[in-house]
């Protein structure tokens, strides 16, 4: 039984990436529990349900309007879906107060997942800030 929940997850996981991709409110509304918690990287209070899910990938493609995630690899035990994510797109919208540049970014996303009953209630996000901040001429390469 365990395996097949296994499964299950990946494939729920797999579904979460063309979410992300499309920001489809439909599929927000599918795969994330309305009291799930979402921990963002430089913000003390965590996001909470598909609004607050919709907001982040918002916030993305304010910057980043073409930003498309590939789900690189995944492991996943228990009710935990861990995931390795590349992130590409330009930045043709200010972030983090950086006017548009239009430079391509390629960054790394490590993230964990929790999930119950088939739909996320958990993330810790760890994008590679300092990577993409690098590459938009935010701060200089060392």
């Amino acid at each position: 039984m365990a395996s097949m929940t296994l499964e299950a997850n990946k494939s729920i996981m797999k579904r979460f990436v063309v979410f992300i991709n499309t920001a489809n409110e439909m599929m927000a509304e599918e795969l994330i529990a309305p009291d799930a918690v979402f921990h963002v990287p430089g913000n003390p209070e965590p996001m909470l349900g598909p609004a607050g899910y919709l907001a982040i990938i918002g916030m993305m493609r304010g910057g980043f309007p073409d930003i498309q995630w590939t789900l690189e690899e995944m492991v996943a035990e228990g009710d935990r879906v861990a995931a390795r994510f590349i992130m590409n797109g330009t930045h043709q919208g200010t972030f983090f107060g950086v006017p548009p540049t239009g430079k391509k970014i390629s960054v790394q996303a490590m993230n964990m997942y929790r999930l119950s009953n088939g739909m996320f209630i958990e993330e810790h996000g760890q994008p590679d800030m300092l990577g993409l901040l690098k590459q938009i001429g935010a701060i200089p390469s060392p």
